[in-house]
């Protein structure tokens, strides 16, 4: 998506307009009732096509972001659009042409030919009184949008396409932006005693890795450490899951493709913070080689965990991922990512991850860096029982309780929280957020990149000084 700021537009561009509650607004949008309320758009007719987008009742980088994916939604018949930002802050300008190509954004790379319904908005002016300024907002908007584009496109690609190796393969690039990369295979997993990660990649001829990507920052403080979930595919193993849906699992990935978009994020835009991505990357397999349910599994730390479900497979590679984390690279913080679980998406359906923690007050900056970026979060409990709930008669830990209508979110946090150790930790569970069935006027279908702009904003707000 091409992206212009200047003070005149493409004469083949459609106008949009952007509106407040309470401006001018022509009587051929009153006909559609439309007053300027955030999320309406209405088309018009003057010297050309104009569409009038509400804001609001206010002007915000959030209202604008909002208004442009309105705007990109009902365009996406054209090629090009003209956002008249002019009068505007030069901030609220660059949120507009934000919010557009976020929402204008789709993945083409495996269609042989352009479908009949093929978006083709390809291009954004926004016209603005103040060009260079409203360059300079943008470049500072570019980086998150850059990782949030790169997660979606890695949620998106099919799992014959990205396996545990071409996935590191794709990191291997991004040292060009000052990233370093470190991948364990098979044998430095074996060697590191990462048996849960090694348990769950055992039946697919595609290896597991854990790959760790770091980004060393300037001050002088230990890393914040994003633990991902790279599930590149869930067959559901020897607990296989049913037929329908089950292509979907290609995003299980999509924590670990969350936390690789936040550093890609921060490596951009030059941040101060050192921050360490550790991906925890599998292919969870049915084959002779597959772990199964009642298997003893040895983790890094040493702490054993008795399957109960090969379905739950991501608390254990996560197990794995935190452990090792915790016990390499002495974190001032850990949080882990992962489309972990059902029974989030029961609790909080689509609005919302679920917040697990071991401490209140880093949750709240977790949330509130959610809140201001549109990644809203909810924090869950940890309660005793839930712990309970996991004792085994063999083993140090059961990795899930078994029958049905359990808390298994609860339970799944519960477990991951024993790898954290008294490292200041934080579970997201982001089942149902990382894509959308249907496209809306603020969202496109498919994968959103959730977790990006949250992880970012979190680490400005909290971690760019030595003391945060």
């Amino acid at each position: 998506m091409k992206v212009r700021f200047a003070r005149s537009a493409d004469k083949a561009a459609v106008e949009v307009r952007p509106l407040l509650q309470g401006d001018f607004i022509p009587d051929t949008a009153r006909e559609d009732a439309f007053s300027g309320f955030a999320g309406q758009a209405s088309e018009i007719w003057l010297d050309r096509r104009v569409l009038v987008v509400g804001v609001g009742s206010a002007w915000s980088n959030r209202s604008a972001e909002r208004a442009g994916a309105v705007a990109a939604s009902r365009t996406l018949d054209v090629a090009r659009i003209a956002i008249d930002a002019r009068k505007l802050p030069a901030d609220i300008a660059a949120s507009l042409a934000f919010g557009a190509v976020l929402r204008g954004w789709r993945m083409e790379r495996y269609r042989s030919k352009p479908a009949e319904d093929t978006p083709r908005l390809n291009a954004i002016d926004v016209l603005t009184d103040e060009p260079r300024a409203a360059r300079a907002a943008w470049d500072r908007l570019r980086p998150v949008l850059r990782g949030i584009l790169w997660a979606r496109r890695a949620v998106t690609d099919p799992a014959n396409v990205l396996t545990p190796e071409k996935f590191c393969g794709r990191l291997k690039k991004l040292e060009r932006h000052g990233l370093e990369l470190e991948v364990l295979e098979r044998r430095h997993l074996k060697r590191a005693g990462l048996g849960a990660l090694l348990a769950v990649g055992g039946g697919s001829i595609n290896p597991p890795r854990l790959a760790i990507l770091r980004w060393r920052g300037r001050i002088d403080a230990p890393p914040v450490v994003f633990c991902g979930k790279g599930i590149t595919f869930d067959t559901g193993g020897i607990s296989i899951k049913p037929a329908d849906k089950m292509w979907e699992m290609r995003a299980d990935m999509a924590g670990a493709a969350a936390a690789v978009g936040a550093m890609i994020a921060l490596a951009r835009r030059k941040s101060p913070a050192p921050a360490i991505a550790v991906l925890a990357l599998a292919e969870n397999a049915l084959s002779a080689t597959a772990y199964r349910p009642g298997d003893i599994l040895h983790t890094v730390d040493g702490t054993t965990i008795e399957v109960i479900d090969t379905d739950a497979e991501g608390r254990l590679v996560l197990a794995d991922a935190l452990g090792w984390s915790r016990l390499n690279l002495a974190p001032r913080a850990m949080i882990d990512l992962a489309t972990l679980t059902g029974s989030i998406v029961t609790a909080l359906g689509h609005e919302m991850a679920g917040l697990f923690d071991n401490n209140a007050a880093f949750a709240a900056s977790i949330a509130a860096a959610g809140e201001a970026v549109g990644e809203r979060v909810w924090r869950m409990p940890i309660a005793a029982g839930y712990r309970e709930d996991l004792r085994s008669d063999i083993a140090d830990l059961k990795q899930c309780a078994s029958g049905r209508l359990q808390p298994d979110a609860c339970q799944a946090a519960a477990l991951l929280e024993n790898f954290a150790g008294s490292t200041m930790w934080a579970h997201l569970d982001i089942a149902a957020m990382e894509s959308r069935e249907m496209a809306d006027e603020f969202h496109a279908s498919g994968a959103t990149g959730f977790g990006v702009r949250l992880l970012d904003r979190l680490i400005a707000q909290r971690f760019e000084d030595a003391d945060g």
